[in-house]
Order: C-alpha cells, then structure tokens, then sequence
C-alpha cells in the first residue's frame, strides 16, 4: 500500500512539471510567433496563470459548493451520522475537521474542496447516505479525507489553472495570432511548429490534467483504505455506486474531477477513456481487494 502511495505520488509530480514546462513554452512560442519577443508572451501566460491562481486560491471552493447546490450543515442534530463519521476520521487522520455540506441529489456521490486542511470542506448527496451502511460511508469519507491530507485538492486546483492558461494562450493566438509580426515568416519551421503547438496545447492540457486527477483517485483509495484499516468497506461503496449509475442533476466539466466517481453515472463511471476524470471504478474495486488480499 505504501508502495502505491509513493509511486502515484511521483508520477503526478512528473506531469505537474510536464504541465509547467509546457506552459512556459506556449507563451514564449506565443511571443515569438505573434510578436517579435518570446519572452513578452512567457510574461504573459505567468501573469494569467498568476491572476487566475489567486482567484482560485481563496474563492475556488466556494466556486464548487455553490455550483453544486451544496447546503453546509450548521449543527451535528441535523445529519448525526455523516458529523459523526467525519469527525472521527478527522480525529483518526490527525486533520483540523472540514466543514461539512449536504446536496440534495439522488445520485450516491461525494466530494472535498479547499486550499489546505485548515480551508477545506467535505460534500456528500442524500442520495449517498440513503444508499450506504457506516463502514461503506466511512470508506467514502477517509477517501475524501485523504484528498485533503494529501492536498490534492491544492495540487488539481493549480492543474485547472494551468489548463485553463494553456487555453486562453491558444484561443488568444487562433483569434488574432494569423495577424501579428510573424505572419509574414509563415515558411519559418519554428513558426509552422509553434502555430501546431499553440493549437493542440489545450488539448494536450487537458489530456495532462485528466491523467493527474486519475493517479490522484488511485491515491485517495490507497490512503483512505489505510485509514480505515477496511478497504471492503469503500470496494462495497464503490460498487453500490457504480450500480446506482445516476447522473447528477448539477455538473461542471470544471468540477467533474473532484467527485469520487463520475458525476455523470452510466457507462463512463464503469469504463475511463482518454477523457475521463476517474479511473475504471471497476479497477479500483479490484486494487481495494487486492490490498485485503496482500494484507
């Protein structure tokens, strides 16, 4: 278990600064092929990602909640059993508690947002404590807990930023790139390569940050089963997840990575592509087990 912990953790520090170097590249590409100064067009992809950081930083969590239609519980009496559990695991994992948020949805799903664990917040839907015993609950939540003790909720929130810089620094050259300094040295290799490069990086952006948010699922499973000391209990909860297969009535492609499953439900909850913010749920059950099994 700690092999796998450790190992996803590198792996997803090696895209992070795949993630940075691409983005350094595209603004210098930008600069030079719009204007006549690379660096002009690095100080410009830094200052976005600088600006959009900020923003992320101390409004980004509320950004989910509110687009969740997430209602935060003010009192234990309301949900008793959901406090319960996420106190004690917090006492467990050695984490100040998160503030804790209800959604009224069908759809069985959770999430965690925040910058860190002193700002950080746990969301689950009625229809996830409907359908889960405690111990299937408490896997969910110690997955969800270990998102914040392992700041990953910091980690993808500066992953979403960079792609969305990558994307701007490319829409903004498809929209008015053709007409800057360079257009003239259109035969210039390096130019042909940067026109390519400013084009495809969104997409290779995201291709990046969908890999990261599923190494970082892998993760929380791993740690949360080492909290716990019960990976069954988040296996069942997984599979009774992925048998609902609702969608949920309130998604964002921006949030859909911080769901513990696709919010989407069905057939992309059971199979992960290319575009997938999650891994096969179907894998993640079976590494659960074989955790029991190594053990």
């Amino acid at each position: 278990m700690y092999s796998q912990i450790d190992s996803n953790r590198r792996k997803s520090w090696l895209l992070i600064f795949v993630f940075i170097g691409l983005l350094a590249f595209a603004g210098w590409v930008y600069g030079y092929v719009v204007t006549d100064y690379g660096s002009g067009g690095l100080i410009l992809a830094l200052t976005i990602s600088i600006v959009m950081t900020l923003i992320s930083w101390f409004a980004g969590d509320k950004i989910a909640l509110s687009s969740s239609g997430a209602v935060e519980l003010t009192d234990r009496a309301q949900f008793p059993t959901l406090w319960n559990v996420v106190e004690n695991l917090s006492i467990t994992a050695g984490t100040p508690m998160p503030r804790v948020y209800i959604i009224e949805d069908d759809s069985p799903n959770a999430f965690a947002t925040g910058r860190d664990p002193e700002h950080a917040s746990v969301a689950v839907t009625t229809g996830l404590l409907l359908r889960l015993e405690r111990p299937e609950l408490e896997g969910v939540l110690s997955h969800e807990l270990s998102h914040i003790k392992n700041y990953d909720i910091r980690l993808m929130m500066l992953v979403v930023v960079l792609v969305g810089t990558l994307t701007l620094i490319g829409d903004k050259f498809i929209r008015f790139g053709f007409g800057g300094r360079r257009r003239r040295d259109s035969g210039n290799i390096l130019a042909i390569v940067g026109i390519v490069f400013l084009v495809l990086s969104p997409l290779i952006g995201q291709l990046i940050k969908l890999a990261i948010s599923r190494r970082r699922e892998y993760l929380a499973d791993a740690s949360g089963a080492l909290l716990t000391r019960y990976p069954e209990g988040l296996a069942r909860a997984l599979e009774k997840i992925r048998d609902a297969a609702i969608p949920m009535q309130k998604t964002s492609v921006a949030t859909n990575h911080l769901w513990i499953s696709e919010p989407t439900g069905g057939a992309r909850a059971k199979v992960a592509g290319l575009f997938s913010t999650h891994p096969p749920i179907d894998d993640r059950i079976m590494r659960l087990r074989q955790m029991i099994d190594n053990r």
